[in-house]
């Protein structure tokens, strides 16, 4: 079954928050003077279980769901994550199975995510340097364990992907050192244009680094060529090193918006279904899961939310809805 929006779009992806903890404060996304020791985090009783994640991304896979991503906060402080992509994984129609994460807790986990069913992983990570990426992720860890888990990934046979958030006057200058590296490395970097999402990272367009400034940057010391995207949706646009050591992608929220193509459905930890990263309302599924309806009922109110979604937030920014209240990242993952 194939479902479009009002705009078009189809619904192919889904992604899964399993919690909205994270041992990370990174300054774009949980910043510490916000999410300190006394903030309210989700009790458990609110998150969804291991067999409600499953039984909700089996619905949308019969909606046409084909690709499954699991985030958090950062999943992998979540103990049953194992059992949850295991139950993932054995999904009849989902075709991939990702993760994103901030890599720290990766190194003894990477094996075991593996066997389980991952397939692939998302690191983010901001910077080679100790000093600005401890300043970019709250003085939470250093580079070093994050590098231990891309390999140990790597090692695990997980196909890896690097995401770098980009915040002009705080790791810019890190951007060359962090694509030599890792075109070294045979991994794909993403450099992500420092986005506006919820309420408390306080967001400054002046502090967005676009695509074509890093595309102008990158290129005049390793010359690029565009590729096609890999499938239509896709978020990066991607770039190819002319010497022949692989590619790069840019994704460009701000100044390059893709919300035309945008295929993207997002589950928050505690079953709310959001239409758009940008969202200031979500549709609670838990309650509908809790009170014993059928698939079929979850799946038709699932249907209905997505025929009438009409969301284009990053092409409407500045113009409309700016003001209103938005869920914040670290609730529903990038």
């Amino acid at each position: 079954m194939t479902i479009h929006d009002e705009l078009g779009r189809i619904m192919r992806d889904l992604r899964i928050s399993v919690t909205d903890r994270c041992n990370f404060r990174c300054r774009y996304c949980m910043p510490a003077e916000i999410f300190d020791d006394d903030y309210a985090f989700l009790p458990k009783e609110s998150v969804l279980t291991a067999e409600e994640i499953r039984r909700t991304a089996e619905i949308f896979v019969s909606l046409g769901v084909r690709k499954l991503r699991i985030t958090g906060g950062e999943p992998l402080l979540r103990k049953d994550l194992p059992e949850i992509i295991a139950k993932l994984a054995a999904i009849q129609g989902a075709e991939d199975l990702s993760l994103t994460t901030n890599g720290s807790l990766l190194a003894s986990k990477a094996a075991m995510l593996k066997e389980a069913g991952l397939q692939r992983v998302t690191v983010s990570l901001d910077s080679l340097d100790d000093e600005t990426f401890m300043y970019m992720n709250g003085g939470r860890s250093k580079v070093k364990p994050i590098l231990n888990g891309i390999e140990a990934a790597k090692q695990a046979g997980l196909l890896v992907k690097v995401n770098m958030v980009v915040q002009r006057g705080f790791n810019d200058h890190a951007v060359l050192p962090m694509v030599e590296y890792f075109r070294e490395q045979g991994i794909i970097l993403r450099m992500v244009e420092y986005m506006d999402v919820g309420n408390s990272n306080g967001w400054n367009r002046e502090h967005v680094v676009g695509k074509q400034e890093l595309l102008k940057q990158i290129g005049e010391e390793w010359p690029l060529e565009p590729l096609a995207p890999n499938y239509p949706g896709e978020v990066a646009t991607r770039y190819r090193f002319l010497d022949g050591k692989g590619e790069i992608g840019i994704i460009s929220s701000v100044t390059d918006a893709f919300c035309s193509s945008c295929t993207r459905a997002r589950l928050s930890a505690e079953g709310k279904l959001y239409t758009c990263l940008f969202a200031s309302k979500g549709y609670d599924l838990r309650e509908r899961l809790r009170a014993g309806q059928t698939d079929e009922e979850i799946a038709d109110y699932v249907r209905g939310i997505w025929e009438h979604r009409h969301d284009k937030y990053s092409l409407d920014r500045g113009t409309q809805g700016g003001d209103e209240p938005r869920v914040e990242m670290s609730h529903i993952g990038g």
